[in-house]
C-alpha cells in the first residue's frame, strides 16, 4: 500500500503567505504541515491563508495541526485562514466547533499564482510518510 503523501507549495508576499496543500493529511504528514506553518511565524509572515482545494483527505491530526497552527499565529497578531475545504473537511469543521478557521480569501489582495508582487514561488518538499516509498 503506498504511503501518503502531502505536496506544499508556499507563495509570500511581505508578511503574508498563501499555503497550497495537494495530498492526504493525516499522522503521517501532520509534521510537514506543522513545520510549514510554523516556519512562516519564523520568517515573520503573520497572515497565512491556506488554500485546500486539492486536499483528499484531512484526519483529527490535520485538524489538530490547524488548529495549533491558529493559536500561535493569534499569539504572535497574525491569522489562520483555511480557504476551499472539501465537503468532508468542511463537515470535520463544523462537528467540532472550528468553523472560525474559515474565511474566504479577499480578492485585490491575496497572493495568487503569478503576477507582480509574488516575493517567492517554492515547493517546500513533497514528502512521503516515513522518507522513501
Amino acid at each position: 500500500m503506498p504511503l501518503p503523501q502531502l505536496n506544499v507549495y508556499r507563495h509570500d508576499r511581505k508578511a503574508r503567505a498563501l499555503i497550497t496543500l495537494a495530498g492526504e493529511i493525516d499522522l503521517a504528514t501532520a509534521p510537514l504541515l506543522r513545520e510549514t506553518l510554523a516556519r512562516c511565524l519564523h520568517d515573520g509572515i503573520r497572515t497565512v491563508d491556506v488554500d485546500l482545494t486539492p486536499v483528499t483527505f484531512c484526519d483529527c491530526s490535520g485538524l489538530n495541526t490547524f488548529l495549533c497552527a491558529a493559536e500561535r499565529t493569534t499569539a504572535a497578531g497574525g491569522t489562520l485562514r483555511l480557504h476551499y475545504p472539501s465537503s468532508a473537511l468542511h463537515r470535520l469543521l463544523e462537528l467540532t466547533g472550528s468553523t472560525f478557521l474559515l474565511h474566504p480569501i479577499p480578492a485585490p489582495s491575496a497572493p495568487t499564482l503569478s503576477g507582480h508582487g509574488a516575493v517567492s514561488h517554492q515547493p517546500v518538499t513533497g514528502a512521503s510518510a516515513g522518507g522513501a516509498g
